[in-house]
This record gives C-alpha cells, sequence and structure tokens, in this order.
C-alpha cells in the first residue's frame, strides 16, 4: 500500500524524532532516518532541505501553556511547575531538544525560539513591569531547564527522588517570583 505525501512526511518527522532521541543531533544521519521509514535518503532531503532543517521540523513544540486567568495570582508558579513537570514527564521530544541543545548549536536556537516565543509573552502577561518580562522569562527558563536536566537527563539521584509534590514545593516560589513579583 502507497502512501501519501503527508503519511511519507509524517513518518519522517516521526523517525527522525526517535533517531535524534536515540542517536543524538551528531550522529543521527538522513541515511539511517530514510532506513527506518524504508523511504530514499533524497526523500528525505525532498521534504526537509538538509539535516538541520529536519530537526527543527521534528523538534517543534508547542509549550501549551494552560489559561492562567482563573488560576489565583499567588499559584501561578506552582500551576507552572505542575504544567512544565506533565510536558517533561510525557514529551520525549523536548527531552531530545535539551540534550541535542547541550551540545548542538542549531538545536539551542531552536531551545531560545521555542522559550522566547512562547515564555516570553507569558511573563510579559504576569509580570508588573513589562520591560523586564524577558530578564523574568529568562530566569523561569533556567530554573525549569535546570530542573530538567538534572532530574530527566542527568538523573541525580536526589532530584530524582523528589516527588512531584517536593518538585512543585521548592520550585514553585522561585518561578512565582520571577514571573509576578
Amino acid at each position: 500500500m502507497r502512501r501519501s505525501s503527508e503519511d511519507t512526511k509524517a513518518a519522517i518527522l516521526a523517525a527522525a524524532r526517535e533517531r535524534f532521541g536515540a542517536d543524538g543531533y551528531e550522529k543521527a544521519t538522513i541515511r539511517a532516518i530514510a532506513g527506518d521509514v524504508g523511504v530514499d535518503p533524497a526523500m528525505v532531503m525532498r521534504y526537509f532541505g538538509n539535516k538541520e532543517k529536519l530537526f527543527a521540523a521534528a523538534a517543534h513544540f508547542d509549550l501549551r501553556f494552560p489559561d492562567l486567568a482563573s488560576t489565583p495570582r499567588e499559584q501561578v508558579g506552582t500551576a507552572m511547575v505542575g504544567h512544565f513537570l506533565d510536558l517533561w514527564e510525557t514529551s520525549e521530544a523536548l527531552q531530545v531538544l535539551l540534550r541535542t541543545g547541550v551540545t548542538n548549536e542549531a538545536a539551542a536556537e531552536r531551545m531560545r525560539e521555542i522559550f522566547a516565543t512562547q515564555l516570553g509573552p507569558l511573563a510579559a502577561r504576569l509580570c508588573p513591569d513589562p520591560a523586564t518580562a524577558p530578564t523574568r522569562a529568562g530566569l523561569a527558563a533556567s530554573q525549569i531547564l535546570g530542573l530538567a536536566l538534572t532530574r530527566y537527563v542527568l538523573r541525580l539521584p536526589p532530584v530524582m527522588a523528589m516527588t512531584r509534590e517536593e518538585v512543585v514545593a521548592w520550585l514553585g516560589p522561585t518561578l512565582q517570583r520571577y514571573l509576578t513579583e
């Protein structure tokens, strides 16, 4: 049975996410990704142009922030930590992006773009002085990314041993301060 071009493109993206996750950006190859899907490497190039563009497409990620309008202002930090824990625990793509971003400039740029375009506007809506929003978003990102790196990538035992409630209790007030105070 022949796949449609959209099915083929989706299969390539799924294989790319798997391959980048397993091998990292540097070791993953167009040839291996094509082989995983059962297509010619030229087909991958046709749809995505090059490895960097394929990675960018595979690493597309929506942080899907909750609507915080109904969240009491003093609970915004806690809600955000819980949201990020959900994301990190359910999205291999975000973990791949973090692991790869540490050693690859294209992945680092993708991560910067995601946080700037998605966390930045949220910080601007929440903070008392919108001029400080980029700094506040950057500091919030430093906490979230630091937690993700130590808990999901490096798997540091003390951080891994923390319950969800403990992570929220420790990190929530910090995000609260960065985003609203």
